[in-house]
C-alpha cells in the first residue's frame, strides 16, 4: 500500500490529503463522453477517440501547451464540429458520477486536515467544475487545481511541486492519492506520500494507517 520510505508517514505528520478527481472523486465514463461527442460532430466514437485522445491532443490540453481557447477551438476542428464550450462541458459533464463514498471521506477529513484536488486537465475543468461536479466547490473550494495550470502534468513531479507550492504546504506534509500507478509514482519521485486508489475500502484503510481516520 505505501512505498518503501512511506513508513514515518504514519505518525499523523499529514497535513494535507491531494484528491485526484477522475476514478477517485467521480466515477469517469470516457466512452459515454466520446459517444455524446461522436453524436453532435456526425461522425464515430472511434473517429472522435482516435482524433482526441489517441493523437494526444488532449494531452496538449491537460499540460497546458494549449491555453483552454486554442484548446476548444482546436478540439472541435480535429472532430470536424465547431464544438461550444457549453456543449464541451456537457460532453465532460455527462461522464461524470460522483462517488458519494469518497465525498463523505473527504468531508470527515477536513475536520482534521486541508484537502485539495490535483487533475490532470484542461483549465476547463476547474474553471467550470461547478457546472461538472457541483458537489466539490462546497468541499474544496479555490483548492481545485488542474494541471494545464502549471503547463505540464502528472506523473511529471513538477505538476506536485507546483501545485504544493500554490497551497504553500511541504510534499512531506502531503498524502496524495490517484487511480493510476504512474501518477502514484511520480508523487512519490516529489517527495509526496502516496496512496494507489483501488476501492473506498482500501483508501479507508490508508487513511487509518496514517492516523487520518477512525472507524
Amino acid at each position: 500500500m505505501f512505498g518503501p520510505s512511506e513508513s514515518a508517514a504514519v505518525t499523523g505528520g499529514i497535513k494535507l490529503v491531494l484528491f485526484d478527481m477522475d476514478n477517485v472523486l467521480c466515477d469517469y465514463d470516457r466512452a459515454r463522453r466520446v459517444a455524446w461527442l461522436a453524436k453532435l460532430a456526425g461522425i464515430t466514437s472511434e473517429s472522435v477517440h482516435k482524433a482526441i485522445w489517441d493523437s494526444g491532443f488532449e494531452l496538449l490540453g491537460d499540460s497546458g501547451t494549449l491555453d483552454a481557447a486554442d484548446y476548444l477551438r482546436g478540439f472541435g476542428e480535429r472532430i470536424g464540429y465547431p464544438l461550444s464550450l457549453d456543449e464541451w462541458i456537457e460532453a465532460r459533464r455527462r461522464s461524470m458520477q460522483i462517488d458519494r463514498a469518497m465525498l463523505e471521506i473527504a468531508g470527515s477529513l477536513r475536520q482534521t486536515v486541508d484537502i485539495a484536488v490535483l487533475t490532470n486537465n484542461t483549465t476547463l475543468v476547474a474553471d467550470h467544475i461547478a457546472a461538472l461536479l457541483p458537489e466539490l466547490p462546497p468541499l474544496f473550494g479555490s483548492r481545485m487545481y488542474a494541471s494545464a495550470r502549471f503547463k505540464t502534468a502528472k506523473p511529471d513531479p513538477r505538476c506536485y511541486r507546483l501545485c504544493l507550492s500554490e497551497l504553500n504546504v511541504k510534499p512531506d506534509s502531503v498524502l496524495f492519492v490517484d487511480d493510476l500507478m504512474a501518477n502514484v509514482a511520480g508523487a512519490r519521485e516529489a517527495g509526496l506520500f502516496a496512496h494507489h486508489h483501488t476501492s473506498v475500502e482500501a483508501f479507508r484503510q490508508a487513511l487509518s494507517e496514517h492516523g487520518l481516520l477512525h472507524a
